[in-house]
């Protein structure tokens, strides 16, 4: 019993030393010591403390805490003495110089001095340094040197100064060798390298930073896949892993792992709506949900589905919405039901955008879809960010929403990365119709007013072509495009042909979205023109010899209702010009109209079905100039020499005043299971091109032109080779054909 009342007591006079000692005193007067830069005045504030104020053990650790923390203290000591609190302290040395060695480029320096702690003039510690240190080796790996080394040296000067010196090994580039796909990847492995922005390494893609190794396009890959798959009705796809496995020195073969999962169909889709809507207003929607049942599930057409959704309730003025996406899975099958419900009214009160050092923040905020006082809404902020990132000048795009400081009021934060926006280009190829060769140069961005410049030229066996354009997509802070360019054209066609052309002048004009999906375009093009004939050229060619100038009134109008632009699988594009002629030496009013019809009838088919149509003819009753007398494309005639077909002039061929052509184009399963870089296709075309404005004499067939046959597209190491098959199925007896055609080269 005693030894337990001294246990009692012994916690009594413990507990009774303790609460003495959790007493503070107050701090009488503040001594600081060894200082030669920083004033006491801002030690104080680090040190959030001051005379009169309160000390004790907590106190002074809480100190110590933030003058640490503010990095420019190497050591700090702080001791309380006769109510006076003493702080002595070393201060950090000032970065006089920072120094990299090794790298000269600025494309390569330039993304490595940002992001850093330590910079020119700011106080050194060796944390900082440390993290500084990795950032370097993190972005040299982002930039393709994987192979790296960087090493660190800190030389300190007088006055509690130093220099940080960088000494960098760039090593060789991490090359991507092989691009391969592993899982159940169900697509060949060239469709999905399309899909994906890293290539392999070849040596003709001199100029693409894309062939190495970058784990931040890695990452970026793994949701395009992702995406893909969702697209294509793998509604449980995901991209597991994706791995650089070293395949010897500096060349990495990139693993995707690909668990795409059973293949889901749309089930019954319907639209749940509040109960005081009139559902007669969202009838258009409901026949778009009926559509859908039974085809392949496609994240796109939920989008597009949400979209139109938006857009019923801004034309009724719901403007404050939210759609619940329900889902319920039935074997295969993929039930959805897209709930309608009324949320609370908010207001945009400010818009902010960061980061756009290059691009003006007008051209920013043009491809918003809402504004600073409008309603907000979820879907048109989500538009908006689509639409910046379809600029194609950043490399991320960020948003983020918040509260504002009225009631019901919303702040939007913009966080843009930009990236490069020049382009150099090169091409080449050959064929049976000849060689070519192409170089150009663009810039997207100039002057960050999103304004566009391309120069480029072309050479092939009959044609040297050069052109310079201007674009500006946001005419006046405007959603209209204007462009204006400069171009010359010289044609020898005098072998086939009997004539040779030089061409210079300039255009210009505006488009802009009318309405949904459908775009309009006016414009004007002005050209001199020089028409040479050869010495066996008719009478009536030789009458065309001399100069020409022409100027036009061009319309354009294109519907284009595609699921995407390229890779289209579904869907249709519908476009029609008409060149008018204002001032102009033989007045030629020219129509051109081009529909094609996208299906998948199944799994990797494409079926394309177009119509293409043209006119030519002189208003005023005179001789349409050669030069703009019409030939059916080559694409929509195979199996005849490209423009050797339809009337002649002796023994030259002139072209005609009208042409039309009707394609049925499809892709054809695999035939080999290793043939990865192989496409089949099999086509039936059918064309005509007839009427001849001065001499009934001269040969006018109207006879249809058909053939048939078989395509193989190749991606070879040098390059996409095609080659086609066809068969003539009716012909003139004045047509060239062409039973074989084959074209190779790359743009690089």
């Amino acid at each position: 019993m005693k030894s337990f009342y001294r246990i009692l007591i012994f916690i009594f006079l413990l507990n009774f030393l303790n609460f003495n000692n959790s007493f503070s005193d107050e701090i009488n007067k503040i001594k600081i010591l060894g200082n030669e830069r920083i004033s006491d005045e801002t030690i104080l504030m680090f040190a959030s403390v001051s005379v009169g104020d309160d000390i004790d053990d907590d106190k002074i650790n809480l100190i110590l805490k933030q003058l640490y923390e503010s990095g420019f203290f190497n050591n700090v000591n702080i001791q309380f003495e006769n109510n006076i609190l003493n702080i002595s302290l070393i201060e950090n040395p000032i970065i006089e110089k920072i120094v990299f060695k090794g790298v000269k480029a600025k494309k390569i320096k330039k993304p490595l001095t940002e992001n850093l702690k330590l910079k020119n003039r700011s106080s050194y510690n060796s944390i900082d340094l440390n993290h500084d240190k990795e950032r370097i080796l993190s972005t040299l790996k982002e930039l393709g040197y994987y192979f790296s080394k960087v090493d660190v040296f800190v030389e300190e000067l007088e006055n509690n100064k130093v220099t940080i010196q960088y000494d960098i090994n760039l090593g060789e580039k991490a090359k991507i060798k092989k691009i391969s796909f592993i899982g159940d990847k169900i697509f060949k492995d060239r469709k999905l390298r399309g899909v994906i922005l890293s290539e392999e390494y070849k040596f003709w893609k001199f100029i693409s930073g894309k062939k190495f190794l970058n784990e931040g396009m890695i990452d970026f890959d793994n949701r395009l896949l992702t995406n893909f798959y969702l697209n294509k009705g793998y509604y449980q796809a995901k991209v597991f892993t994706s791995f650089a496995k070293l395949i010897e020195d500096n060349e990495f073969e990139l693993i995707y792992n690909v668990k795409a999962g059973p293949k889901f169909y749309f089930g019954n889709l319907s639209l749940k709506l509040p109960t005081d809507y009139e559902e007669s207003n969202f009838i258009k929607l409901d026949k778009l949900l009926k559509k859908l049942n039974k085809k392949p599930y496609s994240i796109n057409s939920i989008e597009k589905i949400l979209e139109e959704i938006d857009l019923l309730a801004l034309e009724e003025q719901y403007e404050s919405v939210d759609v619940q996406v329900i889902e319920n899975i039935e074997g295969d099958k993929l039930n959805l039901t897209f709930e309608i419900v009324e949320t609370e009214k908010y207001f945009v009160e400010r818009i902010n955008i960061f980061g756009n050092n290059v691009t003006q923040e007008s051209v920013i905020r043009n491809q918003f879809e809402i504004d600073e006082g409008d309603p907000y809404n979820e879907i048109l902020k989500n538009k908006s960010i689509n639409n910046m990132k379809n600029l194609n000048f950043f490399k991320k795009v960020d948003s983020v929403v918040r509260d504002g400081e009225g009631f019901n009021q919303k702040i939007i934060d913009i966080n843009v990365e930009e990236k490069p926006t020049g382009e150099i280009t090169a091409s080449a190829g050959v064929g049976t119709s000849g060689r070519s060769i192409g170089f150009g140069v663009s810039e997207n961005n100039f002057l960050g007013r999103g304004i566009g410049l391309d120069s480029n030229i072309n050479l092939s066996t009959e044609t040297l072509k050069g052109k310079f354009s201007v674009t500006n997509p946001n005419f006046l802070n405007s959603d209209k495009s204007i462009y204006a360019s400069v171009e010359a054209l010289e044609t020898d066609k005098l072998t086939d042909f009997g004539y040779k052309t030089s061409k210079t002048g300039f255009s210009f004009g505006t488009n802009f979205e009318y309405l949904d999906d459908f775009r309009f375009g006016v414009g004007s093009s002005n050209f001199y023109e020089k028409i040479e004939t050869d010495s066996s050229a008719s009478n009536n060619m030789k009458k065309q010899e001399g100069n020409y100038w022409d100027s036009f009134v061009n319309l354009k109008f294109d519907y284009d209702k595609r699921n995407q632009k390229f890779q289209t699988s579904d869907g249709f594009r519908s476009v029609y010009y008409l060149n008018l002629p204002v001032v102009s030496d033989t007045n030629t009013l020219k129509n051109t109209y081009d529909y094609k019809y996208f299906t998948e009838l199944y799994e990797e088919n494409i079926t394309t079905l177009s119509l293409f149509l043209g006119s030519a003819n002189s208003i005023n009753n005179k001789d349409v100039k050669l030069s703009e007398r019409l030939n059916v494309p080559s694409s929509r005639l195979r199996g005849f020499e490209y423009g050797k077909i339809g009337p002649k002039d002796g023994p030259d061929y002139i072209g005609g005043n009208y042409i039309s052509a009707v394609n049925i184009s499809s892709t054809l399963p695999k035939l080999f299971i290793n043939a990865q870089n192989v496409d089949f296709l099999a086509f039936i075309d059918a064309a005509n091109v007839w009427g001849v404005d001065y001499d009934s004499s001269i040969d006018d067939s109207n006879k249809i032109r058909s053939s048939y046959g078989v395509g193989v597209d190749w991606f070879t190491v040098i390059g996409p080779l095609s080659f086609s098959f066809s068969q003539t199925i009716t012909k003139a007896s004045t047509d060239q054909t062409e039973s074989f055609r084959f074209d190779l080269g790359t743009t690089f």
